[in-house]
């Protein structure tokens, strides 16, 4: 009994929340939008089966209220709990409100092309800021690395000979010493030669310079053009003047010259140091360079290595046999033609061979020029038909049959690589630039090959009618597999045996 009106206490509190929800259920549904209107105290109400609930309050009532007459005495109230839990429900919309879609997701709502227009804008945002920080870095310490690509090439060409010298029994670094001497010394006897060649035909060339300036001179007073000698003076003296203006320039162009001869001899040093080191060590030193690659990616690039040196190695043995065929023809028709310097233009002819497509257009423009200034119009036209005649025959024959497969450029790569080359770092980036993207074209060609076989190889065995789609048919007539020929020699022994 003395529960009793504690009991009775709590039931009031209950009813007293449970005509409140009522209310308010029935203000929002007629729309008046009036204040909770409270049901009789706890004192004035009876017994919980004396409250009249209707049908459409008791189905308005949440799932997750609970029943006040299913309380039993002795339980412990919790009607804070509820109270909580009520005012933290949402009541739902009522039946007349107009029905609104959900937003989508925004993901959802977004194009598929522009999400992967998107995710491709990103990376290729992220790979051209590596590029540029990566051309900066090359830019600040162009020397250097402008000198090891020239070792690079130095030794791809003299490799073979270290090889050979090795298998005849010779030591690692006497063949090295012996190669890297002979090779440096003829380098350096082929420059002196050129230098030598140069200086002595100079006075020569000057008057024969000369003298083709007044022949060209009364060959425009006689031509059609109208040309009168006035006019002529007037250029030649237009010409000095602006040789005396710019003398300041003129002299500090010399200062420079004198500071890029410097850099020169140091990275010559430079890439004589390194090829020695190359020849030598070569192979330890690509290894020490596949442990600073992740993992992951170390057995594709140990692929590709080797490959790459082998298409420079192509590369650079291929482009000197070439230039030294297109040196010595060409040279030897320039002497015939009873040009000066012949054997300093085919130096010159060798050289720019290295520059593919444009070494050849500026050496044979020069001696051109060479032979017009010097022997007339008639000569020039003789030196540009043998210069013609030996870069087709060089395009067509040599290049395909000397470097086949090893080395193939689209001619649109190799002129817009070194275009950007020589924009980049002047004459050695335009010698370096095809190579580069050679070697590029193989290691990617290689690295995406490697991906596939490595896709086949971990990817899921197919199974039932997938396998047989994906199994390898033989081409008709040929000869069974192993597996085939030793199950029919199985059957055939069985045969044999059971006859």
């Amino acid at each position: 009994m003395s529960k009793l009106p504690g009991w009775l206490g709590r039931l009031g509190a209950e009813l007293t929340e449970l005509g409140d929800r009522l209310e308010q259920r029935r203000d929002e549904a007629a729309g008046h939008g009036a204040g909770r209107t409270g049901l009789p105290e706890s004192g004035d109400a009876g017994p919980a089966g004396d409250v009249p609930v209707p049908a459409a309050a008791a189905a308005d009532v949440p799932a997750g209220a609970v029943r006040v007459a299913d309380e039993r005495p002795g339980e412990e109230p919790a009607g804070e709990e509820r109270r909580g839990a009520a005012a933290d429900r949402v009541p739902p919309p009522p039946s007349y409100a107009p029905s609104v879609a959900a937003r989508p997701d925004p993901v959802a709502a977004i194009p598929w092309g522009m999400r992967v227009a998107a995710e491709a804008g990103w990376r290729l945002l992220v790979l051209a800021g590596t590029l540029w920080v990566l051309m900066r870095v090359i830019s600040a310490v162009q020397l250097v690395v402008l000198a090891f690509v020239a070792a690079l090439l130095v030794t791809a060409m003299l490799q073979p000979t270290v090889a050979r010298l090795r298998g005849y029994g010779l030591p690692r670094g006497l063949a090295t010493a012996v190669t890297a001497v002979l090779g440096f010394v003829i380098m350096g006897l082929v420059g002196w030669f050129v230098v030598w060649q140069v200086m002595d035909n100079i006075d020569t060339l000057s008057d024969k310079v000369r003298d083709g300036i007044e022949e060209l001179k009364r060959w425009l007073l006689d031509s059609p053009f109208h040309v009168t000698e006035q006019q002529i003076n007037d250029i030649a003296k237009n010409l000095s003047d602006t040789i005396g203006t710019n003398t300041e320039q003129i002299t500090s162009a010399g200062l420079e010259g004198v500071t890029v001869m410097v850099e020169v001899l140091t990275g010559i040093l430079l890439a004589m140091f390194s090829t020695l080191f190359l020849l030598y060590d070569g192979r330890r030193i690509w290894h020490w360079v596949l442990k600073l690659v992740p993992a992951q990616a170390r057995p594709g690039v140990a692929g590709a290595g080797p490959r790459a040196w082998r298409t420079l190695t192509a590369y650079v043995r291929g482009t000197v046999i070439v230039a030294l065929i297109d040196a010595i023809f060409i040279g030897l028709g320039i002497f015939f033609l009873d040009v000066p310097m012949a054997v300093p233009l085919a130096v010159f002819i060798f050289l720019f061979a290295f520059i593919p497509l444009v070494g050849a257009v500026i050496s044979g423009a020069l001696a051109v020029v060479v032979a017009l200034v010097t022997e007339g119009v008639f000569t020039a036209l003789m030196v540009l038909a043998v210069v013609l005649a030996v870069q087709q025959i060089e395009g067509h024959v040599l290049q395909p049959f000397i470097l086949g497969r090893a080395v193939r450029v689209h001619p649109l790569a190799v002129v817009l690589s070194v275009a950007a080359g020589g924009m980049i770092a002047g004459i050695g980036g335009a010698v370096v630039a095809v190579p580069l993207v050679a070697v590029t074209n193989t290691v990617v060609g290689y690295l995406r090959t490697y991906g596939q076989e490595q896709a086949l190889r971990y990817a899921p065995s197919p199974r039932g009618a997938t396998a047989l789609d994906v199994a390898p048919t033989p081409a008709p007539g040929s000869p069974p597999e192993n597996g085939d020929r030793d199950d029919e020699n199985g059957a055939g022994g069985g045969t044999k045996g059971s006859s």
